[in-house]
């Protein structure tokens, strides 16, 4: 190479970006400001929502679930943290944290209570075209869900030692996830 073609093929480090890279520097900091929003706006709203949600005496989840085993909820919550769901097959919103609960599950305890979501035959049934592996306890008549107080699905609750520990409600991540059952 020349010197006089060394100005074409070196990038000067000092050079301001492009307009193009101006704009992209800029559409990522609106994107992690509106992330940063959100994420207060979500913690505030799960606050608000578990305040009257006991923390300590909670109901006791005692059943068997659909894939036969037994469940003795605040038990297994003194051998380490349970992530407990709250969902139904007919709720648009779980068909999104659904995937994520069935892989924190290959990890972490889980406990899964299935809303008004039909028979055991049709859970099982929605269980394998879905591919889910996850515990789910069948609530077909509201049972369970109405001694927790649900009214809000899906619902994630981390209970450790028996006292509720972390609580929200809507869309959950995988990281959000995985983060709660950490900090448990």
């Amino acid at each position: 190479m020349t010197k006089d073609n060394r100005h074409c093929t070196d990038e000067n480090p000092n050079a301001p970006p492009s307009p193009l890279g101006r704009k992209v520097i800029g559409w990522l900091k609106q994107l992690l400001f509106m992330l940063l929003v959100f994420t207060v706006f979500s913690a505030v709203l799960d606050v608000w929502r578990s305040r009257d949600m006991p923390k300590t005496d909670l109901a006791n989840i005692q059943a068997t679930t659909v894939q036969g085993d037994k469940v003795n909820l605040l038990a297994m919550s003194h051998e380490q943290p349970v992530l407990l769901y709250f969902w139904g097959t007919w709720c648009p919103v779980c068909s999104f944290v659904s995937p994520s609960v069935d892989i924190a599950a290959s990890q972490y305890k889980v406990v899964t209570v299935a809303m008004t979501s039909g028979s055991d035959t049709k859970m099982q049934q929605y269980l394998r075209h879905k591919d889910y592996d996850f515990a789910v306890v069948n609530d077909p008549r509201g049972e369970i869900s109405q001694q927790w107080s649900m009214q809000v699905t899906p619902t994630l609750m981390v209970i450790k030692d028996g006292e509720l520990t972390f609580y929200t409600s809507g869309f959950t991540s995988l990281p959000g996830i995985w983060w709660r059952m950490l900090l448990a």
